[in-house]
């Protein structure tokens, strides 16, 4: 809980108040590669991009609203952005 309010303090963007990759690092490998700016925020919000609409379509939702749902979360994508994303 410590790095995430390190994280919000300073400045890492409003993305990172836990791990996205636990299945990768740990929580306090990643907070301290984020602290030293060795990881790219963009990059790893396209991996979590990738990693819902994986779940959402073995859900069996159709492709263009798994597309959908995610562009009600990030909002700040066009559709076409998301899906050159998951297709990637």
């Amino acid at each position: 809980m410590e790095n995430r309010e390190l994280t919000k303090r300073e400045g890492f963007g409003k993305y990172f108040f836990y791990n996205p990759i636990p299945d990768i690092v740990t929580d306090e490998v990643f907070f301290e590669l984020l602290r030293r700016g060795l990881l790219n925020e963009r990059k790893l919000r396209n991996y979590r991009i990738k990693e819902k609409y994986k779940r959402l379509r073995t859900a069996n939702i159709p492709a263009a609203d798994a597309i959908d749902k995610l562009q009600q979360e990030y909002p700040y994508l066009q559709f076409d952005t998301i899906r050159k994303i998951v297709y990637k």
